[in-house]
């Protein structure tokens, strides 16, 4: 066991440690004494783009069955021993991890310890709660169907990856949970919900110690914490994945048109994220960006406006949403291309920079003052990245941005061909991305 301090933090706060416990399970921890809460995560390295074709949608269907019950509590007991301290519990799927997550007193952490770590390493997977278990998949779908944003952005990540894993739905599709099977699911289960996968992540009013201490009591219990696996390495790069471009229309009579413009973005780890998160605050990224002052602000053609970036291991989105009633779309597409080619040209104003990295600056530590959003950084940050950068660090290197790297990344970006995707009534309807 290997026990090692990532940040010495400041008085007592702040301070990062990770030990490494046999298998491989990594455990992290940042204390913050001057709260009574604690977040505590379990963070499993494997997501939906990991699937084989014929596991589609077994990511998340796995997120949904490990709170059905283990030999040591039914699905009752898991909910109900956390929200019956005033706790909260939960978990979600993302592309490249999965996490489950519990929030609570800081004097009730050995029990929510004990319940994730039950949960993730002793869930029964019985055939009964498979079946109940695939009819709420297919009402989330159906849910999820039926509310147009979702269905445009993941409908753009489809336009722009193809069929491949990262331009799949972590969802599923209708076809692949009604014929995954119980073997195919549990086959999942075994091989990668192991040690060496996994990462606990827990923030708040602790002692590094006792957490690995409860972790590994915990993880003997369930029989799991054995042999001499190391960590399996950060998600890091990988092959460039290609991207298309073109238009996608999907025609329904709904009363606002709903479309997402965009292209590939920058892997999670490129040092340029910094200059492009300059870039997508000051473009899109709030009332005073230059996308909502053009659309909304001046020419009232939408509610909602905003650019956005999203970032993987080895590639990345950068995508322009709007929401407009379906006699404007003409016109906000024309708007959205030419400040894009403009910014693209032209670059920013040292104004609009200034803009951008203050609200960088401000989304960043503000983002940080519970403990939730410190143990997600430190779980994303063991799985995703090399290391942990510290806060000071993030905020000098957002703040050393210059002008001509956002003027860089701009050209490159909003130059790379496009992909549009439209949802709305829009049946006798085709869309160009050319001027």
């Amino acid at each position: 066991m290997k026990t090692d301090t990532l940040h010495p933090g400041r008085d007592g706060a702040g301070v990062v440690k990770r030990t490494v416990l046999p298998g491989g399970l990594r455990v992290v921890t940042e204390s913050m004494p001057t709260v009574r809460s604690v977040a505590v995560g379990m963070w499993v390295g494997i997501g939906s783009r990991d699937e084989a074709p014929e596991h589609m949608g077994a990511t998340h269907f796995l997120e949904h069955l490990l709170f059905k019950g283990t030999s040591r509590r039914s699905a009752m007991e898991i909910s109900a021993s956390i929200e019956g301290i005033g706790g909260e519990i939960n978990a979600f799927t993302a592309k490249e991890y999965t996490c489950y997550y519990a929030r609570v007193l800081d004097e009730d952490l050995p029990l929510a310890v004990d319940v994730l770590v039950d949960l993730v390493t002793s869930s029964l997977i019985e055939p009964d709660d498979v079946e109940s278990e695939r009819g709420v998949i297919l009402e989330e779908i159906a849910m999820h169907d039926d509310d147009p944003s979702d269905v445009v952005h993941e409908q753009f990540s489809a336009a722009l990856y193809g069929d491949t894993p990262i331009g799949r739905p972590i969802l599923g599709t209708v076809e692949s949970i009604s014929a995954l099977t119980r073997e195919r699911i549990v086959e999942y289960y075994q091989r990668y919900y192991l040690p060496s996968h996994t990462v606990v992540a827990v923030a708040g009013n602790v002692s590094h110690e006792q957490v690995v201490e409860l972790v590994a009591t915990a993880y003997d219990r369930a029989g799991a914490l054995s042999g001499q696996a190391e960590p399996v390495p950060p998600r890091i790069g990988g092959p460039e994945v290609p991207y298309l471009s073109g238009a996608t229309v999907i025609d329904r009579p709904t009363e606002q048109a709903n479309l997402v413009f965009g292209t590939a973005g920058l892997p999670r780890n490129d040092d340029r994220r910094f200059a492009l998160g300059v870039l997508n605050a000051a473009f899109g990224g709030g009332m005073s960006s230059r996308l909502f002052q053009e659309v909304r602000e001046k020419r009232g053609l939408a509610y909602s406006a905003y650019s956005y970036t999203s970032s993987y291991s080895d590639t990345g989105q950068f995508g322009i949403y709007v929401g407009c009633l379906p006699p404007k779309i003409d016109e906000v597409l024309k708007v959205v291309r030419d400040e894009a080619e403009y910014v693209a040209e032209h670059g920013l104003t040292d104004e609009e920079i200034a803009l951008g990295k203050g609200q960088m600056r401000g989304s960043l530590v503000l983002g940080l003052e519970d403990t939730g959003s410190r143990m997600s950084r430190l779980g994303k940050s063991e799985l995703v990245h090399e290391r942990l950068m510290t806060v000071d660090e993030i905020l000098a290197r957002i703040e050393a941005v210059t002008k001509e790297e956002i003027q860089a990344v701009a050209r490159e970006i909003l130059q790379r061909p496009k992909t549009l995707a439209v949802l709305g009534p829009y049946s006798d309807r085709t869309f160009s991305l050319d001027r």
